[in-house]
């Protein structure tokens, strides 16, 4: 195989449910391994799967699963991609068979797929065990009802998944770079200790896995980096050949673009220590990366080096953290800004002659909440005008459903009881979950490939 190509078709749960079809065709027309990946699990989005099977031990998976599949399922069996996606979230199983469904549904016998388990780690691990876990960051897990645990995945699980022949490869918590790193090493069979391929592998990953943002999305300050046709950017596309060269560009004819500065952002995304990428795979090191220009939207990455991995893996630990209330009401017109403020000053007062100890968040948007913290008297001299428009929010932590409504319901009283000329209020109370993450030897972590054969 002299050269494997991996498209993104998601970068996070709820991104275009389209972005793939133009890679889908582009790479009809490719020589080498095709492959599309949808990256769609963040921390937050595992916490509400795990919420979502614990009410349905059927459900679980991604609710996205079939908003990508059923569009892109037909296409890239006609052009030979293969699909790896964690779209498996907290129930792989369950999104294989949903998957299998749909494949019926949409007439395509013999599509083989896989989902791979042994990520889910109360299925070996008792919570006392859990619990004592070194913690490297996040909330505490003192005393408090483990709901989930979930270890990052490395590539070789994929790799052993597209080994069975799998059309589409499904997943729960992995790292966003084994998505394209489990391809590559089925396909030039990388050893386990080659750790500068393995680790050019990553940072193929690494770029692939925010979708559009390496190609103008996220990327564009009008004025400042303007970006052609966003509305229709491309997503990305790497091309990688044996040796671990690696470049990225985007399907051809579509907007966005694919610079070194677009480039260059991705690959220093979420990476606190560039000399140390650590990942279950390899530990990258990209302080020697160089950035070339390979032709119009295409950029080389060069430079890549790679070290052993490490002896443990990352977790996520998903606690019971209580229920979050959420309200809002506006102002708008002569004064509005004071009677805002009055109305959030009147909600915080009510609240603590009531008891109230739990975290809370007075505040009103349009002043700059996001750097004052909500407060009036945090405010710059930013020009703000008394007459504009605002919006009062409060947010609050509660141990219950009652108590984290009864806050709600304050917002909602202001109607008649506070200032004049409230309106639009808007609520939503929900279950929260709080995250640790945590490092699990890896003799703890067991994986498995299950697979489901569409019939006619």
């Amino acid at each position: 195989m002299s050269q494997v190509h991996i498209g993104c078709g998601a970068g996070f749960a709820g991104d275009r449910f389209d972005a793939a079809l133009p890679i889908l065709a582009d790479m009809a027309d490719r020589e080498g391994a095709c492959y599309l990946i949808y990256e769609v699990l963040g921390e937050r989005t595992l916490a509400i799967a795990q919420r979502l099977r614990r009410d349905d031990p059927s459900g679980g998976f991604s609710p996205y699963l079939e908003a990508y599949l059923r569009l892109s399922l037909a296409p890239a069996r006609a052009a030979g991609v293969r699909i790896v996606a964690n779209l498996g979230a907290a129930n792989p199983l369950g999104a294989a068979e949903r998957t299998a469904g749909l494949a019926r549904d949409l007439g395509l016998p013999g599509l083989r797929i896989a989902a791979v388990t042994g990520d889910d780690l109360l299925s070996t691990l008792d919570a006392a065990t859990l619990a004592a876990l070194p913690t490297i960051e996040g909330t505490s897990v003192a005393g408090r009802g483990i709901i989930a645990a979930n270890a990052y995945l490395g590539a070789r699980p994929i790799a052993a998944a597209l080994a069975t022949g799998a059309d589409v490869v499904l997943v729960g918590r992995s790292t966003d770079s084994a998505l394209a790193l489990g391809p590559l090493i089925h396909e030039f069979a990388w050893a386990q200790d080659d750790w500068d391929r393995l680790a050019a592998g990553t940072i193929a990953g690494h770029l692939l896995e925010c979708g559009g943002q390496v190609t103008g999305c996220y990327f564009a300050d009008p004025g400042f980096k303007d970006v052609p046709r966003l509305a229709e950017a491309g997503f990305p596309i790497a091309e990688v050949d044996a040796s671990g060269a690696l470049l990225v560009t985007k399907p051809q004819g579509s907007g966005g673009c694919v610079t070194r500065a677009t480039v260059t952002e991705q690959l220093l995304y979420e990476m606190h220590d560039p000399a140390a990428y650590v990942v279950a795979d390899c530990v990258a090191d990209v302080t020697a990366v160089q950035l070339r220009d390979g032709g119009q939207d295409r950029v080389r990455i060069e430079g890549v080096r790679g070290r052993a991995a490490p002896g443990t893996l990352k977790a996520t630990l998903c606690v019971d953290a209580g229920w979050l209330a959420e309200a809002e009401l506006s102002y708008a017109g002569p004064n509005a800004l004071a009677r805002a403020d009055l109305a959030g000053a009147i909600v915080r007062e009510r609240l603590s002659a009531q008891g109230r100890t739990g975290p809370l968040r007075v505040e009103t948007l349009g002043t700059g909440t996001v750097h004052d913290g909500g407060h009036p008297a945090r405010r710059t001299s930013r020009q703000l005008s008394a007459d504009g428009e605002y919006r009062l929010r409060v947010a609050a932590q509660a141990p219950t459903w009652a108590e984290a409504q009864a806050i709600s319901d304050e917002v909602l009283s202001l109607y008649c009881s506070g200032p004049a000329g409230g309106g639009g209020y808007r609520t939503h109370v929900t279950e929260e979950l709080a995250i640790a993450s945590v490092l699990v030897p890896r003799s703890a972590v067991e994986t498995h490939v299950r697979i489901h054969e569409v019939v006619a």
